[in-house]
């Protein structure tokens, strides 16, 4: 595996560290007026989820982690586990729903995600930026409402709320951001 520079950490970047493989959420560059440069990471690993922030000074040397992103399709969930399917061996892959997280809920039949491995092991699911969903309820428009940035929350077909602006109307179609969990645009 390669080794980087702690001033080359980059947010995305997967790393080896203390015996985990963890993801680099933040970076913040630190230059105090004493002592020498050093990058502050907010980490998150990828096996159990736990949180990380660790000091790496310019000249320590980390190893880097390349991971394998293969995309497969959703198939169906049982009993707290997702299936999905290889699109090029048609190998089928059980993995925890909780692997998502609170993005779950955006997951949708037959959808083509980006699932990440590390030798065998799947340890990340990548679902598309922006999903349709269909708005379950909301509320009217109030009449004189027409301040530039107003909105109103709406029930998802998924069970997800959202906040969605007044012309967005009950069994409507939208996009939505599925990291950001915001609307985007109309369908």
């Amino acid at each position: 595996m390669p080794r980087i520079n702690g001033n080359e950490i980059k947010p995305g970047n997967v790393l080896e560290h203390d015996g985990g493989l963890w993801l680099v959420a933040k970076v913040n560059h630190v230059k105090p007026g004493k002592g020498g440069a050093f990058a502050q990471v907010e980490m998150r690993n990828l096996r159990n989820g736990s949180k990380l922030n660790e000091r790496f000074r310019s000249d320590d040397k980390i190893e880097r982690a390349r991971l394998d992103q293969r995309e497969q399709q959703f198939l169906y969930e049982s009993d707290g586990m997702v299936v999905f399917m290889d699109m090029e061996s048609f190998e089928q892959i059980e993995l925890p729903a909780d692997i998502l997280g609170e993005r779950r809920a955006f997951l949708q039949d037959g959808m083509t995600v980006t699932i990440e491995y590390h030798g065998d092991e799947a340890l990340n699911v990548t679902l598309p930026q922006k999903v349709t969903c269909r708005v379950v309820e909301t509320e009217p428009v109030v009449k004189g409402q027409t301040a530039a940035n107003s909105f109103k929350p709406a029930l998802l077909d998924n069970g997800v709320r959202v906040m969605v602006p007044p012309f967005v109307g009950n069994d409507e179609a939208i996009v939505v951001n599925t990291e950001t969990f915001d609307y985007a645009e109309r369908a």
